[in-house]
């Protein structure tokens, strides 16, 4: 595998915290696992497919919105993407933009979600401020 950089130039990714890298290559189903870990909390349903073939460069997410809508999520390193309208879909003519993060594509899927990051957001803030006194 060839890697178009510098061995000193940094390779920044949103989940480099929560994953285990192999060599250079990043598990995406370990990668997937720290993602729904992230977010449950503001959607309805989420988890890593078991049906679909996950890889060290490619895993599926299905997650449930509140609003009752339901979508099958690619993680690559390219970031993450819409790839079906059902738990385990995989329709290959959609193209779908690339997320750099599973908020940023969150947020474009579900006002519910934004409700409750918000939410949850102001929670900890409040709890951070009563402990300061």
């Amino acid at each position: 595998m060839e890697i178009d950089c510098q061995p000193e130039e940094p390779i920044v990714s949103s989940f480099d915290e929560d994953c285990v890298e192999l060599g250079d290559v990043k598990d995406m189903r370990l990668e997937a696992e720290a993602v729904v870990n992230d977010v449950l909390f503001a959607v309805t349903e989420m988890h890593v497919s078991q049906s679909l073939n996950s890889a060290l460069d490619v895993a599926y997410i299905n997650v449930e919105t509140r609003e009752g809508n339901r979508y099958c999520l690619e993680l690559t390193e390219a970031g993450l993407r819409v790839v079906g309208y059902a738990f385990d879909q995989v329709d290959e003519d959609l193209s779908n933009q690339y997320h750099e993060t599973v908020y940023s594509l969150l947020d474009t899927l579900s006002p519910g979600y934004r409700e409750a990051f918000g939410n949850a957001l102001l929670q900890r803030l409040e709890r951070l401020k009563q402990n300061g006194r």
